[in-house]
């Protein structure tokens, strides 16, 4: 008998299982959480290496699934809709798969993951175990990078900017180690091109935005590889329905095409947001029309406005500009086919979904992706920004329209107090719906709201208890009406000081509502006496601000140029006041910024009376100054033009004045506790 066969089957089996073995990747999801492990244990190097581990594991998996699935794609298609054929494809793509992503990576079964280590993994929350981790092993450098890329996704994330700004006033801290670690490549280079269009650098600029255009396809292509594979069948219970294979077949596919459709709101928007970025691949053609104009390349800005055409057919600005090119060069140009390519799948994959949408219960907009932008009229303008984007966006994607939207934009009522003085309106403050005011409130009320505040403010109030939610250098201390006023009725404080912190607030409101002339009733939202004090020890070479840039009903995203309606911002937020009660102390200046967060536009000094009111909005990023010396008191409003939104507290604070009125309770400076008068 030959044994060699036998013996040449057998270490071919063994060598095949240590290819296997040495192709298996550890489970990202088990590194996770022995990296976490480790962090509670105080095991900062071993929280690094599981981290990165974990990190590098996740990014080998996502990979190997868009590399498999492109691969199998190709090599089996469907060719024929013959359903014998169709099944074969089917077996034969999913045997590919099998084999291609177990020879890199080892048994599918090892990285299949909770939906809740993924959701962290989208979020990024390793790194913030690896900034902390690296800042307890002494690597800076490191330690901003993971801080940095954390805070991409996660900008609401108070304590994570704090610490940036602490990591850069280090001295070892450079420019070069703010990197974002899981930036997108195809948005990476449009912001590059977009930092140096403004400034100028046409042809380099150019040099980028085509970067981003391939990078933007080829992204496109691996988000649409992603949606293959099994699908979650949420929408339906299916033990209460039988469907018969054909009908669980469409239904499987039209989840995936839904899915890839969908890779037109994912590539448009950042990391940690829910809304995509308006008008996103238009806006590289309209962008690149002009700088290749500017740059002597004619031929190229008239394919590009043409391009631009084919997603927002007829917009009167960009039709001018082609004209013009075309009058400069005596001849036509050409639409770009990567464009015309992507658009035609995309109306195909439209037109089907539009057809298959009531198998799975989901409702489309029929209509092109990219509603007409709308334009400045000149020709050769600077590219319209944001303005615009597709019609196609699920209904929970579009963006919050806040009833302030709806109302004509207006100012300059009258301020309807004798006393209370403009001092500068909207143009004067550099920006729009804003105003400064003085005299609202006379110095014995400042002094009489300062000595409430001292008497009724809790550390932390409104912050869930921190006592310092916006710089670990100042203390900050507040308190509500409804406490102010339960306070009086229990002889704590003055009644009489209750009732004034509750007239003020609502005398504000009145010169609010009546001097940006709004034709529907102003709710308060929130109204919040506070003090901030600056903490002793704690002032010399402070760099940071006593409230970080902001804005009051939108995340403030500067690099992006936006600010995002959604939570956890108070989106129903439409105006916004303060009311100063004191000046004597050093720093607190109020400063309006343009939406970089960086140029001031407006500084306005407090002191006692003066209020500055505003609309809420993006367009109003505004901040606070160090405190540098002493305390800083205000009343703080917020409004709301929606009713749904009204301040609970307030609603019961209006219910307890009404009944301490009809009982003719206030006195006028004794302190009656009415308990004791039971």
């Amino acid at each position: 008998m030959d044994t060699n066969p036998q013996i040449y089957g057998f270490l071919t089996c063994i060598l095949q299982t240590l290819l296997l073995a040495s192709a298996t990747l550890e489970p990202f999801d088990l590194l996770y959480d022995n990296g976490v492990e480790a962090f509670n244990k105080g095991d900062y190097g071993n929280v690094v290496r599981y981290m990165e581990s974990a990190l590098h594991s996740f990014s080998e998996v996502r990979q190997t699934k868009i590399t498999c699935r492109l691969k199998c794609r190709d090599q089996h298609r469907f060719d024929s809709f013959l359903t014998d054929k169709f099944f074969e494809v089917i077996l034969h793509r999913a045997h590919c798969l099998n084999e291609c992503f177990e020879g890199k990576l080892g048994a599918q079964s090892m990285h299949k993951v909770s939906d809740d280590v993924s959701q962290d993994f989208n979020r990024r929350i390793p790194y913030n175990y690896l900034q902390l981790a690296y800042r307890k092993l002494g690597q800076l450098d490191k330690a901003v990078s993971a801080a940095h890329t954390y805070f991409q996704a996660n900008p609401e994330h108070v304590e994570m900017g704090e610490d940036l700004e602490q990591y850069k006033a280090h001295t070892g801290v450079k420019e070069e180690h703010l990197i974002d670690r899981e930036s997108r490549p195809h948005q990476r280079a449009f912001f590059a091109g977009v930092k140096l269009y403004d400034k100028g650098k046409y042809e380099d600029s150019v040099t980028l935005f085509e970067e981003a255009l391939t990078e933007y396809y080829r992204a496109d292509v691996e988000c649409r590889a992603l949606c293959e594979g099994p699908q979650h069948f949420e929408e339906q219970d299916r033990v209460l329905y039988k469907y018969n294979l054909y009908e669980l077949i469409s239904d499987h596919y039209t989840q995936v095409l839904h899915c890839e459709h969908e890779c037109v709101r994912d590539l448009a928007t950042r990391p940690g947001r829910l809304s995509p970025m308006e008008n996103y691949l238009p806006l590289h053609y309209d962008y690149l029309q002009f700088a290749y104009f500017q740059a002597g390349r004619t031929e190229e800005a008239l394919d590009c406005a043409l391009t631009y055409l084919l997603f927002h057919e007829g917009e009167e600005f960009m039709t001018e500009n082609v004209e013009y090119y075309r009058e400069v060069l005596g001849h036509d140009g050409q639409t770009r086919k990567e464009a015309e390519q992507y658009l035609r799948r995309h109306k195909q994959e439209s037109d089907l979904l539009i057809i298959g949408s009531n198998n799975i219960g989901v409702t489309y907009t029929e209509g092109s992706y990219w509603s007409s932008s709308g334009g400045r009229e000149d020709a050769n303008r600077i590219p319209s920004g944001t303005d615009g984007w597709m019609d196609y966006v699920p209904i929970s994607a579009k963006r919050n329209v806040t009833l302030s939207m709806l109302q004509e934009l207006r100012e300059g009522g009258p301020v309807l107090y004798e006393n209370v003085k403009v001092v500068q309106n909207s143009h004067t403050l550099n920006g729009s719906q804003r105003v400064l005011l003085d005299d609202v409130i006379s110095e014995d009320q400042c002094s009489e709201l300062k000595l409430l505040a001292h008497s009724v403010t809790a550390a932390g109030d409104g912050y869930k208890g921190k006592m310092s939610p916006h710089t670990p250098n100042e203390k900050f201390e507040g308190a509500t009406v409804l406490k102010t006023l339960k306070f009086g009725y229990e002889g704590r404080v003055p009644l009489k000081s209750a009732r004034l912190f509750y007239d003020v607030s609502e005398k504000a409101r009145r010169i609010i509502e009546s001097y940006f002339m709004l034709n529907s009733t102003l709710h308060f939202s929130y109204t919040h006496l506070v003090c901030r004090t600056a903490i002793s020890g704690q002032q010399d070479y402070r760099n940071d601000l006593s409230h970080p840039i902001h804005a009051d009903n939108c995340l403030l995203d500067p690099e992006a140029n936006e600010c995002w309606k959604e939570p956890p911002a108070y989106t129903y937020r439409d105006y916004s006041a303060l009311l100063y009660l004191n000046g004597d102390f050093d720093g607190g200046e109020f400063i309006f910024t343009e939406m970089d967060a960086k140029t001031v536009t407006a500084s306005v000094k407090p002191r006692c009376g003066r209020m500055v009111g505003f609309s809420s909005g993006g367009e109003n990023p505004h901040g606070v100054r160090a405190v540098t010396r002493g305390q800083r008191c205000a009343v703080a409003l917020w409004f709301t033009l929606d009713p749904l939104y009204r301040e609970l507290e307030r609603l019961q604070a209006d219910e307890v004045v009404q009944t301490l009125d009809n009982q003719h309770m206030w006195d006028h400076g004794l302190h009656i506790n009415p308990k004791d008068e039971l």
